[in-house]
């Protein structure tokens, strides 16, 4: 039953504006990117779409009859190849349209009355013959039978899209291409993600989709004042614990009201006993020391490529700086005016950085787990293909002066020739390389350049 999901409780303000957007593009039949930083409630967002009735009445009315969305976690199978990846996708559209089934009253509000029966049984068919081609011929049949003679314009929910970023291939976007042209305007995705898709791959992955994604960006605000408010009283709900107002405004005051800070903070607080200290001025120095809001803070920086951490870690650089990374900051609302929207996460800056800002860090491989770490952070689950082999190689070749055609050779291996890999190819790749791992791309300290002769890495 669709009350068994929590974001069926959020009131029908939540998250308004992003949620009228979203479903603009899908009127169109353009699929869009959600974007925001760690928890600010990417999933919540997807959630409310999918679970709460009261929502979709609200920006559907009467026509929400006509819309199925389908929430898709990639977190649960981060590591499994395409194929994989379509089959999931297929049985999560399965399971969709049993839950709605099961909800009461929902076949009167429901234009696809009989659907689940259709589609789960195309679904087993073809799941039967453990065959990829057979599986993706079943799935078109599905939504041929959804849109085209169901009339339903189905909605796909990739939601935590950016774990699956190192399986992706030209297959998976050329596959939504496929079903996006049989359902025409009643087919769309929307991809949640931490950054734009154009800034964690590269182009050429997406080109067959790109002409129904390009540009529908909807950037996710810090703060929901509907569904947090929301929040709040249903904590108070369920730990039986009254919140004084004073508290609740001290704590947004240094959270900018970002939901899951917000929420660890009030949590914290309520299990405490020493409540003076928890209301005091020392507020701030209290909610740092938990485990937890760490935790949530330092998602929030690991989410930041080296040019923006050190933008944010300096006023002065700030004041002086400007570049692309200000403009993505000042979208996902972290940075307004060139002052950080977080109190608590400036603060918790200053703690980080307090000995190491601005240095290089070393960048190793560790073959156990054959992951590229930056310090103590993994690089790889943020870095595309060809970003993990090209840096890979520059580890295994420090201090070494390479010449293009080399690092082509290495990169591009994979490839049945290496003959179409172009010099501009090779700078794109490197500078979406720069922008990870270099404090200051312009002035990099790791992946230099020599004009004329070739790339040199440096760990110094």
């Amino acid at each position: 039953m669709e009350a068994t999901h929590f974001e069926s409780l959020y009131p029908a303000q939540s998250r308004f504006d992003e949620i009228e957007k979203i479903l603009k593009f899908a009127r169109e039949g353009k699929s869009s990117q959600l974007v925001g930083l760690p928890g600010v409630g990417r999933s919540n967002t997807l959630g409310l779409l999918s679970y709460n009735k009261n929502i979709r009445k609200k920006h559907l009315g009467e026509n929400q009859k006509w819309f199925h969305f389908v929430s898709c976690d990639f977190s649960e199978i981060r590591k499994k190849p395409v194929s994989d990846a379509m089959k999931f996708i297929f049985l999560r559209l399965a399971d969709s349209l049993r839950e709605r089934k099961i909800l009461k009253n929902a076949e009167s509000e429901f234009a696809g009355e009989g659907s689940f029966e259709q589609i789960d049984k195309i679904f087993k068919e073809s799941a039967a013959t453990n065959d990829e081609m057979v599986l993706f011929q079943g799935l078109k049949r599905a939504i041929d039978f959804l849109c085209i003679e169901k009339e339903l314009t189905i909605v796909f929910l990739f939601d935590r899209f950016e774990e699956y970023i190192p399986m992706l291939t030209p297959e998976f976007f050329a596959n939504l291409r496929v079903l996006r042209n049989r359902a025409k305007y009643r087919f769309s995705v929307v991809f949640s993600l931490n950054r734009p898709l154009e800034e964690l791959i590269e182009p050429i992955l997406f080109a067959d989709f790109y002409e129904f994604l390009a540009d529908n960006i909807v950037y996710l605000p810090i703060l929901d004042k509907p569904g947090l408010d929301f929040r709040i009283s249903y904590l108070e709900k369920v730990t039986m614990k009254q919140l004084n107002n004073e508290t609740i405004e001290q704590v947004l005051l240094l959270t900018g009201g970002h939901g899951k800070l917000t929420r660890l903070s009030l949590e914290t607080i309520l299990a405490t006993s020493d409540w003076p200290l928890a209301t005091s001025e020392k507020l701030q120095e209290f909610l740092l020391e938990q485990k937890s809001v760490k935790a949530s803070l330092y998602e929030i920086w690991i989410s930041l490529i080296p040019e923006e951490q050190l933008l944010l870690a300096s006023r002065e650089k700030r004041l002086a700086f400007s570049f692309s990374g200000s403009s993505y900051l000042e979208k996902i609302g972290l940075l307004k005016n060139e002052v950080i929207t977080i109190p608590l996460f400036e603060e918790f800056i200053s703690t980080l950085l307090r000995q190491d800002s601005g240095r290089a860090q070393q960048i190793s491989f560790d073959q156990n787990t054959n992951e590229i770490k930056m310090g103590e952070t993994a690089l790889s689950d943020s870095l595309t293909s060809s970003e993990f082999k090209l840096l890979k190689f520059l580890l295994d070749n420090p201090d070494k002066l390479i010449e293009r055609e080399e690092i082509i050779k290495a990169v591009w291996k994979d490839e049945k020739t290496t003959e179409g890999v172009t010099d501009q190819a090779l700078d794109q790749l490197i500078f979406r390389l720069r922008k990870k791992i270099e404090v200051d791309p312009n002035n990099p300290v790791h992946l230099q350049t020599l004009k004329g002769k070739g790339i040199r890495f440096s760990n110094r």
